[in-house]
């Protein structure tokens, strides 16, 4: 009898294992910050290529992209951009934290080279050639008032209105209206303002790599806390805020930083966030993850448990 409880328990610690890794590698290849799309019947995942890097910074100079057909099996398209397509950014550029975009049937590729300023590329097709949109940043630190310190981790919104929104920014999370052309600021640089943090946990607060989505009309406001940092979120009802602290989503993972992208399609949610493998990986070469995002009754976001 005691054998029997000792395999059932076995059993159902595998299993519940399984549950709690049911995350998917992308690749085997050291990629990181995800900005996943769908474009023109595909799905495209651009990507930090920490594969290059020196392995002891952040120090790559192209981005890498994947694309897929059906969010189950990846494909490498390989290393699509350099940064040098940023000729203003000069030698020295690094290929940070990408995000893309479409409006009518042009794409933007939007990206820091470095930690003082974002460009943006625009292309005719999903995966280029891209050329420099403006042969200028379009943020920089300090030439914009109220860009903040380090203007990194862009993300691209486009709401039901057509209106399109970049989010940006360490430490304060800012957010800016695009003009038609996706290539220019309209208006002032804003504070995204997030209330009710937990009082009873200093660590919880804005860190990095904002990231917004929309689920049945409410505006989902996502974000690292720090370094190492959870990823958490934040509601609201208009995509300026202000937004209001829900909880967590990825608890906090054994590497220095986080940087997730969400996708909704044909009714499914889909999380992707970076991480290093059990056997290989780090603080600089890291890999991309796939999960699926689930909502309670009440709009509540249902963490996502990994086993450590």
């Amino acid at each position: 009898m005691n054998a029997i409880r000792t395999l059932v328990f076995l059993m159902v610690a595998i299993l519940n294992s399984l549950n709690a890794n049911a995350a998917t590698l992308i690749s085997q290849r050291f990629c990181a910050d995800p900005s996943v799309h769908f474009f023109a019947g595909k799905f495209y995942l651009y990507a930090t290529n920490d594969q290059d890097n020196s392995g002891k910074y952040w120090d790559s100079t192209d981005w890498r992209l994947f694309t897929s057909t059906n969010l189950n099996t990846w494909e490498d398209n390989g290393s699509f951009l350099s940064a040098k397509i940023f000729a203003w950014a000069g030698e020295k550029a690094k290929a940070w934290a990408p995000e893309a975009a479409e409006r009518n049937h042009q794409y933007y590729f939007y990206a820091p080279v470095g930690g003082k300023q974002i460009g943006v590329a625009v292309s005719q097709s999903p995966q280029g050639p891209f050329k420099d949109a403006r042969q200028s940043p379009l943020v920089e630190s300090p030439r914009d008032q109220n860009a903040g310190d380090e203007p990194i981790d862009p993300a691209v919104f486009i709401d039901d209105d057509g209106q399109a929104y970049l989010y940006f920014g360490t430490r304060i999370p800012k957010v800016v209206a695009l003009t038609k052309d996706m290539i220019h600021l309209q208006g002032e640089i804003k504070n995204v303002v997030i209330n009710g943090f937990p009082a009873d946990d200093a660590k919880k607060k804005y860190g990095e790599a904002p990231y917004l989505h929309k689920h049945q009309g409410l505006y989902y406001f996502s974000f690292s806390t720090g370094w190492p940092g959870q990823i958490v979120y934040a509601t609201a009802s208009s995509p300026l805020g202000p937004f209001q602290y829900r909880g967590v989503i990825i608890d906090y993972l054994p590497i220095s930083t986080n940087h997730h992208a969400i996708i909704e399609h044909e009714g499914e949610t889909t999380l992707f966030y970076h991480n290093k493998t059990a056997v290989s990986g780090g603080n600089f070469k890291r890999h991309i993850f796939q999960d699926k995002l689930t909502y309670t009754e009440n709009g509540e976001i249902n963490p996502i448990s990994l086993a450590q």
